[in-house]
């Protein structure tokens, strides 16, 4: 893969490379705003603005009919660390795409009516997603259990539902000009379109913006959890549930591909272990997983599952602790070891296969260092010893380190 980057004076970065197999060309445009960036007193802002800026920008009032009569497709997705918009259209249209999201990093078209249309959407994603469907509310529980601190301590749809209902367009433009800015965003740009018509066409459409004052990212830092923390909620949901976290490093650590491959050996696929074991071999679960949260700064490892009929909570956690211990005190044999590190591997090559994908890869590793890590991710993988996850087990399964949710059926 060709790595191509381009710095605009406003300081929007543009990074490419170009794939002539397909006709259609990638924009991936990624800010560094996410949930982590609101007030705690007005959460939810960053999930609002995927939605407002679908609303129509300063001299397009309708985003979605000019990128359809160009037979583009659109989406987008907010988390706490970051925001992104992706597009896609055939190369003999590509200029329409960088037009449309120019003129939305210049301005939307704030306005009232867009503001409570996107608002209801919004608060009704938020009923349909966290207070109408079982499990819904694990994240409100799940992470102002493990965080106190840290604004992770919410979920990207906020906090509470009048946080989203109480927002002005004062406070909504407000966030839009202190984050959505050209010094504050990496652009993307992959498929069949040469370097050299990528910086044209940026320097075309995105030069003009002026860069504005975006406020150095300051939280503050979780302290060291010193004692288990465990909740009990009874709730209207067909089946009990489990939901365990332990706090694990930031996504620039080394450890965190070993925490990835901890994640793997405990859940990914039938011949994982926690499947095999506590699911087929022993029915202490009718269903289970592991996985960690990915998230820029430290993350958590979440084990999560629905105890089998007749098995309490208490006896699938003791299960679960057992596995645990097991990665604490043997060393992982090497034919496991590198079978997590081949399927690995394999979705990584066949994942970059994609030019969209390969878009959205080459933005978030250049917002969060260099886009050249990407090429660097099986490498990382394979360097991970089975010592080194014994010695990441033994520091992070520890009860201190944990929060564990009983989530029971009502009685």
């Amino acid at each position: 893969m060709n790595i191509s980057k381009y710095t605009l004076a406003n300081g929007l970065r543009l990074v490419h490379t170009q794939d002539e197999s397909t006709q259609m060309v990638a924009l991936n445009l990624l800010y560094d705003v996410g949930a982590r960036d609101e007030h705690p007193d007005h959460t939810g802002f960053a999930h609002l603005f995927e939605h407002l800026m679908f609303g129509g920008s300063v001299h397009i009032p309708d985003y979605d009919a000019p990128l359809q009569l160009a037979s583009g497709e659109n989406n987008a997705w907010t988390n706490n660390d970051s925001t992104n918009y992706y597009l896609t259209v055939p190369r003999q249209n590509v200029e329409t795409g960088f037009w449309l999201e120019s003129d939305r990093m210049l301005s939307l078209d704030f306005n009232e009516r867009s503001l409570e249309v996107q608002r209801g959407v919004v608060m009704e994603e938020f009923k349909q997603r966290c207070l109408n469907q079982p499990y819904g509310d694990v994240g409100h529980l799940l992470r102002p259990l493990a965080y106190r601190v840290h604004p992770y301590q919410w979920p990207t749809i906020g906090k509470q539902l009048d946080h989203i209902a109480n927002a002005t367009l004062e406070e909504v433009k407000e966030f839009f000009f202190r984050f959505y800015a050209p010094n504050n965003a990496v652009l993307a740009v992959t498929g069949n379109l040469s370097f050299e018509e990528a910086v044209r066409l940026t320097e075309k459409w995105f030069g003009p913006i002026p860069r504005r004052e975006v406020p150095v990212r300051c939280l503050p830092q979780e302290p060291v959890q010193t004692e288990e923390r465990r909740l009990t909620v009874e709730r209207n949901v067909p089946l009990d549930a489990l939901f365990m976290a332990f706090h694990m490093c930031d996504r620039h650590s080394p450890d965190y591909y070993a925490f990835d491959l901890l994640s793997d050996i405990l859940s990914n696929g039938r011949s994982s272990r926690l499947n095999q074991r506590l699911v087929q071999q022993r029915p202490v679960f009718s269903s289970i997983d592991a996985s960690i949260s990915g998230s820029t700064d430290a993350g958590l490892f979440h084990i999560q599952g629905k105890p089998a009929p007749g098995v309490s909570l208490e006896a699938a956690e003791a299960a679960i602790r057992e596995e645990l211990n097991l990665l604490q005190t043997e060393l992982i044999t090497d034919a496991e070891l590198e079978k997590v590190k081949n399927k690995f591997e394999s979705t990584q090559i066949f994942g970059n296969i994609n030019y969209l994908n390969v878009a959205t890869n080459l933005a978030w590793f250049e917002l969060n260092g260099q886009a050249e890590d990407l090429l660097k991710e099986v490498e990382n993988y394979r360097a991970v010893s089975a010592a080194q996850l014994r010695a990441v087990a033994q520091k992070a399964f520890c009860r201190d380190n944990g929060v564990v949710l009983y989530y029971k059926k009502q009685s």
